[in-house]
């Protein structure tokens, strides 16, 4: 475990270098914060060390599975091999042990967290309060996206990459060896996840308010359905469905993981549900009532805040919001809800549910905080335009005394 100590203490040096990088660019953003960020993330990766020593943990096999290689090379390819080939140089040739690449990866999925601090910071004009707290900060200290992108797994790599992308196509002209980084990860990853990040880019930039030429509009449809083509078989082979017939092999693949995920306990019968249920169950199960352990209990309030955040969209200005949001705003909802969708047909077991959502929260958490930043100034904008009339008449009935 020292080695583990000294790690993290010369990570916190390493990260220094970046966040002042990040500052620089960002007048607004407060290194201090981050650095509160850093050691609370590594005290999760604390917490889930001691998970794991008490429990079943993939990360462990993870870990040993430099053994079964004999080069490196032989581990890159998408899905569970690509953590194997990250986690081999450094227990191979660098001497890392278990609780070392622990917290290396927890450094990793930390990095997650600057990144869509700074995306949501950067997209909105005010700070948004959730009962006198600053909603953004709140959001990057949530519990449950800590616990599960704190240890070495793809949680962590995935979040990372999610949140260097996703900052990445907030000026994708000026950010493009971010959009390849997060590209990167994502792809080799969870490339279905990728997929949907490319679509729902594609379609917030069309349907974006931005002032965009049409022919570029076009151009970026055209991109989107090329790279489609070009990709599509190959994700269906990763995600284990026969392209030449994706409909029956959807159905007997969505039936295996369903029983695969029910046998590993924590089940909750999804099958007879309606979409809209099942989306509820992905999004806030486990609430206290059927809550199976303590750390489903602990998982319940935080999807109490969900439930109330989500509360805040339930307005017809929220349908008027969304026709004139900005192209990151559609990207994320877009994002979120077809995620959310293929999701809840293999998802059934509540342990599984908590650990994938805290993927993907941060797209729906964005549009919800961009939709109370943008009622927010239009209160604003009217409270001024009140202000204007007001003094208009004024003006006008001193002009009618004068006058008499």
């Amino acid at each position: 475990m020292l080695g583990a100590v000294i790690l993290i203490i010369v990570l916190f040096g390493v990260s220094q270098p970046l966040i002042s990088a990040l500052q620089k660019e960002h007048k607004w953003l407060k290194a201090g914060l981050l650095n509160q960020l850093y050691w609370y993330h590594m005290l999760f990766g604390l917490i889930y060390w001691t998970y794991a020593q008490l429990n079943r943990s993939d990360s462990v096999s993870y870990f040993l599975s430099y053994k079964h290689y004999y080069r490196w090379m032989d581990a890159f390819e998408p899905g569970t091999l690509f953590i194997e080939w990250v986690n081999y140089p450094f227990a191979k040739w660098l001497g890392f042990n278990y609780d070392m690449m622990m917290f290396f990866s927890t450094w990793v999925g930390f990095f997650g967290f600057v990144y869509f601090y700074c995306f949501f910071k950067e997209n909105l004009r005010f700070n948004p309060k959730f009962e006198g707290w600053d909603a953004i900060t709140l959001f990057m200290f949530l519990p449950n996206m800590h616990f599960w992108t704190a240890s070495l797994g793809k949680g962590a790599y995935i979040f990372a990459g999610l949140g260097i992308l996703t900052y990445g196509l907030s000026w994708p002209g000026k950010r493009i060896p971010h959009l390849l980084i997060g590209g990167f990860i994502c792809y080799m990853i969870r490339p279905h996840i990728l997929f949907a990040v490319l679509i729902g880019m594609g379609v917030g930039f069309i349907l974006g308010r931005e002032k965009v030429p049409v022919y570029q509009k076009y151009l970026a449809a055209l991109g989107g359905i090329a790279i489609s083509i070009f990709v599509y078989e190959d994700l269906l082979v990763f995600l284990g469905y026969d392209p030449n017939n994706v409909l029956q092999s959807f159905e007997e693949e969505t039936a295996l993981n369903s029983q695969r995920l029910q046998s590993a306990g924590s089940a909750v019968s999804m099958d007879s549900y309606s979409l809209p249920m099942k989306l509820f169950t992905f999004w806030f199960r486990p609430l206290f009532i059927d809550s199976p352990n303590a750390l489903g209990i602990a998982v319940s309030f935080e999807n109490a805040l969900y439930i109330y955040m989500f509360s805040k969209i339930f307005k017809k200005s929220f349908i008027d919001y969304i026709k004139v949001a900005p192209a990151m705003v559609k990207m994320s909802a877009v994002v979120f809800v077809s995620i959310s969708i293929s999701m809840t047909f293999v998802m059934s077991n509540l342990g599984i549910i908590i650990r994938q959502k805290s993927q993907i929260m941060y797209f729906m958490l964005f549009v919800i905080v961009a939709f109370m930043d943008w009622e927010k100034t239009n209160r604003i904008k009217k409270r001024g335009e009140i202000f204007n009339r007001i003094v208009e008449e004024e003006r006008k009935k001193r002009e009618l005394a004068m006058q008499e």
